[in-house]
């Protein structure tokens, strides 16, 4: 009587079939993706050591306070919804666009610094629903501190 047991081979995995197929669905994710660039909104970002100010008569000015609230060219909105923010900013665009020269509309968000992130990004989305491209933020020019 044999009381040995055969010894057993260790299975093997054999990795060269699973590359190949991930390979093939990497490629063929490849050349089916698209690549798109978001650009509804193309936003120029406000330089604060300018010297000289522009002088844009097409410009509309969106105030948001610290408490969320909106107002548009020194007019305060009662609705803080976006839909509403969007018509009366279509409305000021009318208004604007109006005047001499037909310069295009640019749109300057002058928020408060306490103001919450989401509070301007309903503006953002107020202004893309109007139509409008140009995008400005308000600063405060750099120089010697400020007393509060």
């Amino acid at each position: 009587m044999n009381f040995r047991s055969k010894p057993r081979d260790e299975p093997e995995i054999n990795l060269i079939p699973f590359i190949d197929v991930l390979l093939v669905v990497l490629i063929f994710l490849m050349l089916s993706t698209t690549y798109s660039k978001f650009t509804e909104m193309q936003v120029r970002l406000p330089v604060a050591d300018t010297e000289q100010q522009r002088n844009l008569p097409h410009e509309i000015i969106v105030t948001v306070t610290a408490s969320g609230a909106y107002g548009i060219n020194k007019t305060m909105l009662e609705s803080r919804k976006v839909d509403a923010l969007a018509a009366a900013l279509t409305l000021a665009a009318g208004e604007s666009k109006a005047g001499p020269g037909n310069a295009e509309t640019v749109l300057i968000i002058n928020a408060d610094a306490a103001a919450k992130h989401q509070a301007v990004i309903s503006v953002m989305e107020a202004a893309r629903r109007a139509g409008m491209s140009n995008i400005t933020f308000a600063s405060e020019a750099s120089g010697p501190a400020r007393a509060p």
